[in-house]
C-alpha cells in the first residue's frame, strides 16, 4: 500500500506542529520547511481543522496549532480519515469474481488489518 500525497504532507503538516507546540506557525513557514505547495497544504489544513486534529488562529499573527494532545491524535485514525484503504475493489467473489473460490480479497484485507493495527497502536507523540 502507497498513501497518498494528501496523507503525507498531513502527517508532515501534523509532526511539524507537535515540534512546533510553544508558537503559533505559518503555513508559508511550514510549506517552506518541506518545500512543498502552500495551496496544497492550505487544503490540508482545512481537512484537520474539520476533523478537530489543528485549530486555526486568524489576524496578523495567526497560523496554526494542534487542537489536541499528540498522544490523542491516532495514526491509524489519520489514515482512515484521509485513504482509501480498500486494496482489492472486488466485489461478492460469487458475483463477480472469475475466479471461482478465490481468496485473495480476503487475505488481503487480514494483511490490511494487521497493517492498521500497527497504526492504531501508535499515536503522533510516538513519531515525533
Amino acid at each position: 500500500m502507497k498513501i497518498t500525497q494528501f496523507t503525507d504532507f498531513s502527517l508532515r503538516l501534523l509532526f511539524y506542529l507537535a515540534r512546533s507546540r510553544e508558537r503559533v506557525v505559518t503555513v508559508r513557514e511550514i510549506a517552506a520547511y518541506y518545500e512543498i505547495s502552500a495551496e496544497h497544504l492550505k487544503k490540508i489544513v482545512r481537512r484537520l481543522a474539520e476533523l478537530g486534529h489543528i485549530s486555526t488562529v486568524r489576524g496578523k499573527h495567526g497560523g496554526l496549532r494542534l487542537a489536541r494532545e499528540p498522544v490523542e491524535i491516532n495514526l491509524g485514525e489519520l489514515v482512515r480519515n484521509f485513504e482509501n484503504i480498500e486494496l482489492m475493489p472486488c466485489c461478492d467473489p460469487e458475483v463477480c469474481c472469475p475466479v471461482a473460490e478465490c481468496h485473495l480479497k480476503r487475505l488481503m484485507d487480514t494483511g490490511l488489518a494487521a497493517f492498521l493495527a500497527v497504526l492504531d497502536a501508535r499515536t503522533l507523540a510516538d513519531v515525533i
